[in-house]
């Protein structure tokens, strides 16, 4: 029996996806029972970004071992794969892609959970990414 169509198109398509993205890779830590990580995870795969996603428990515990600054935290925490930079929270794409320039930034924060960022709602151009140090990094 010969594959149908439909099935061949299905799998032609899914040998194709890695491609897709040609962004950097991420690993997103998020705890299992936030939504808006889930978000911020899809919004980062439409922009091309390649993501893998690790449920953890205890966010607290990574972040204290990862140097997040407590001040700066949010509901996930981002390593960039090959640099090591950190991205805490709902960053921008062009946020992240100015970190990715910047090899010596150690990482950026969009801390807490404002409505007018990646993954909880629309941009408005008033959004701030800072870096670690606290200081203004990008406006979105």
């Amino acid at each position: 029996m010969k594959p149908s169509r439909l099935f061949l198109a299905a799998l032609i398509s899914a040998l194709h996806i890695p491609a897709l993205a040609s962004g950097p890779s991420l690993t997103v830590h998020h705890d299992p029972y936030c939504g808006c990580c889930t978000a911020w995870i899809d919004y980062l795969r439409e922009e091309g970004f390649a993501v893998n996603s690790i449920i953890t428990p205890d966010m607290g515990s990574l972040k204290q071992k990862l140097g997040v600054p407590g001040k700066l935290a949010s509901c996930h925490t981002a390593v960039v794969d090959g640099t090591g930079q950190l991205i805490e929270g709902h960053a921008p794409v062009s946020a992240i892609n100015k970190l990715l320039q910047r090899p010596h930034v150690k990482g950026i924060a969009v801390p807490g959970m404002p409505i007018n960022s990646p993954g909880m709602g629309r941009m408005d151009g008033t959004l701030v990414t800072v870096d670690f140090s606290g200081r203004p990094f990008s406006r979105d």
